[in-house]
């Protein structure tokens, strides 16, 4: 099964099957960006909106994408805001953003897909204002190392969904490469995961 139409098929139970990687995403995610506002975000990998909706809050403009359908009309379904415009995308392929027009990049839960993500920084920093802002937020290296990967119930089955183990140096190495400057580097863990490693990683870059 392909990872889109994985992402497809779990569209229909994202945001109802208990799943703490998610609800830690949404967390840390706000506690890390929630200090300012933006004109402008572009949000790589929106899924079904779980963090979309807030980002509209912070900002005058959010542009949405992500390369599963099911997901994003998932999205459009619970979100009605003015100020948030969704397209389908192939984040491996230049991203239809004009260069120099975003403040903040948010890209949560994306990686572990890409096989090769200099691409991703690079794009990134072609359509970041200068000064703009590059949030990562991923499932982190130690948990990789372990075996999981994002998976979820269909029906009787597990479906795990294929991904690339990356290193925390490789995002450090990819994003130093394009220019950018680390802010600020975060480990989190989940209330259930006492005396296990942590379970996502955050990154925040500067243009």
């Amino acid at each position: 099964m392909t990872i889109q139409k994985s992402y497809n098929d779990w569209s229909e139970t994202y945001d109802t099957a208990v799943n703490r990687t998610r609800d830690l995403d949404e967390a840390a995610t706000r506690e890390t960006l929630g200090d300012r506002h933006y004109r402008s975000i572009l949000e790589v990998g929106c899924g079904t909106g779980k963090n979309t909706a807030w980002f509209a809050t912070i900002a005058k403009h959010v542009h949405a994408i992500d390369f599963s359908e099911g997901m994003i009309q998932k999205a459009k379904e619970k979100l009605r805001a003015t100020n948030v415009e969704f397209s389908r995308t192939d984040i491996t392929q230049r991203w239809p953003v004009a260069d120099q027009s975003a403040d903040l990049v948010t890209c949560n839960l994306v990686l572990e897909h890409i096989e090769e993500i200099a691409f991703v920084f690079a794009e990134a920093q072609r359509v970041l204002k200068k000064k703009g802002r590059l949030f990562l937020s991923e499932l982190h290296p130690f948990r990789q190392y372990q075996g999981v990967q994002a998976r979820f119930n269909s029906g009787s089955d597990t479906v795990h969904i294929d991904a690339f183990v990356h290193h925390t140096s490789d995002f450090l190495d990819a994003a130093q490469s394009v220019g950018f400057a680390l802010k600020d580097f975060r480990e989190w863990w989940h209330e259930e995961d006492t005396g296990k490693p942590p379970r996502l990683l955050t990154i925040l870059f500067q243009k």
